[in-house]
């Protein structure tokens, strides 16, 4: 007799449909638990590399992880002219990432790094404030990614620890010295990689961040050219290095994981060696990734450098909380979302919201401000302004010529909301 036969005999024959029931639902929610993979999740950020030079250099690993899930177009830059503009700049990109906001927020303008607005959460904070047991990690060149960026141990992040890192290797001129071929850096990218496989098969962090930075060395020092297409070449080779380590945990532990590869900025596109300004080429990066249930906006809706944070927060099942994620500029490029892209504008006294309707079900509810108390730790109190048919794609709303020439505007769809600001222009 089986334990399940022994189970249904102790039920003393009593011929119950409820009780039997009850006993296949535990048995297959307890089937269900046993199967459940611990999700773990791993970034990259390769250095520099526009999306028309990823596209056209042999990357054999990179489409080995896009076969899984997908690969797409995505932008760094913000709103052109707006708001949100924010320069191509690498620390810039990698805290936009970081963060899933554009500069007007996270505040990080250049390399320098000075005055980080930690009120803006890293991916890394949300995680270790919902779970403090996990594991995180950082492999990278620059040190300061861990230090300033994620703001390890910093009391202005609550002081949560990096557990496992490996950085700071641009500042060792013994074991890496340095000369105008910049091949040093080269050499610090193969420590960084295997370093960070290393940590995936032995250590598997809960979520690891891994920072390249060789490729965008070789686009200053030679733009367009074969030095910059060998360097991405390299890359993609140390990518697969990690790819190897994570199907090898997934094939001897119960994980399941999601990496996501992308680039910080594009090239200038007259010769591709600067970067920092707006023009297509600057703007255009790209998103490579094994991830399952790639929405519609992640092959088509513009997506960003922005969204890779929400993507990977959902997939880890941190809840972000409401007034955290009513400042977030991304939106999750798996599972099925309800609207994207949203902008304002203020004519003739009144204002009209626009967004992109990902489904066409539903409502969608408007919430106004005209403070941005956030920015400094505060609360900003939220008036619901109206709602709106979801496929509409449009609200408008006559407003006082009294108030202040500023506003934040929340759209609250079923599955995501997304937010815009409204800035008088001087």
């Amino acid at each position: 007799m089986s334990i399940f036969e022994i189970q249904i005999y102790r039920m003393g024959k009593v011929g119950s449909a409820k009780k039997l029931m009850l006993v296949v639902v535990f048995a297959v929610l307890s089937a269900a638990l046993s199967a459940q993979k611990i999700k773990k999740a791993v970034f990259v950020i390769a250095d520099g590399i526009p999306a028309d030079v990823v596209e056209k250099v042999a990357t054999p690993n990179l489409d080995a992880i896009a076969h899984e899930g997908g690969y797409a177009r995505a932008h760094v830059g913000g709103l052109l002219g707006g708001y949100s503009e924010t320069p191509t700049i690498s620390a810039v990109g990698y805290n936009s990432l970081l963060t899933g906001t554009w500069v007007n927020k996270h505040n990080v303008w250049d390399n320098d790094i000075p005055d980080p607005n930690y009120h803006y959460y890293t991916i890394f904070r949300f995680l270790k404030e919902q779970f403090p047991q996990k594991k995180t990690a950082v492999f990278s060149s620059w040190a300061d990614n861990r230090t300033k960026l994620v703001g390890d141990g910093l009391p202005a992040t609550g002081s949560f620890p990096v557990d496992y890192h490996f950085d700071g290797l641009e500042l060792d001129t013994v074991n890496y010295p340095h000369a105008d071929d910049r091949i040093f850096m080269h050499r610090i990218d193969e420590a960084v990689a295997e370093k960070a496989a290393e940590g995936i098969r032995s250590l598997a962090p809960d979520l690891t961040w891994v920072y390249l930075e060789f490729t965008d060395d070789m686009g200053h020092k030679y733009g367009d050219s074969p030095e910059f297409y060998k360097a991405v070449e390299y890359m993609d080779n140390q990518v697969g290095r990690l790819w190897d380590a994570i199907r090898y945990r997934e094939k001897n532990f119960n994980e399941e994981w999601e990496i996501y590869i992308t680039t910080d900025h594009g090239r200038k596109p007259d010769n591709g060696k600067g970067h920092g300004g707006q023009s297509d080429r600057e703007r255009t990066i790209w998103i490579v990734t094994n991830a399952k249930h790639l929405n519609d906006y992640f092959y088509k809706g513009n997506s960003g450098v922005v969204d890779i944070m929400p993507t990977i927060a959902e997939f880890l099942g941190i809840k972000i909380p409401k007034g955290n994620l009513m400042e977030i500029d991304g939106v999750p490029l798996t599972g099925k979302i309800s609207l994207s892209n949203p902008q304002a504008y203020l004519k003739d006294g009144r204002v009209t919201v626009n967004w992109k309707p990902q489904d066409k079900r539903g409502r969608v509810k408007v919430w106004m401000t005209t403070t941005n108390n956030f920015k400094t730790g505060g609360q900003d109190h939220y008036e619901l302004a109206g709602t709106a048919r979801l496929k509409d794609g449009k609200y408008t709303l006559p407003v006082e010529d009294s108030v202040a020439p500023f506003y934040k505007i929340v759209i609250e769809g079923p599955r995501n909301m997304v937010n815009t600001w409204l800035v008088e222009k001087k």
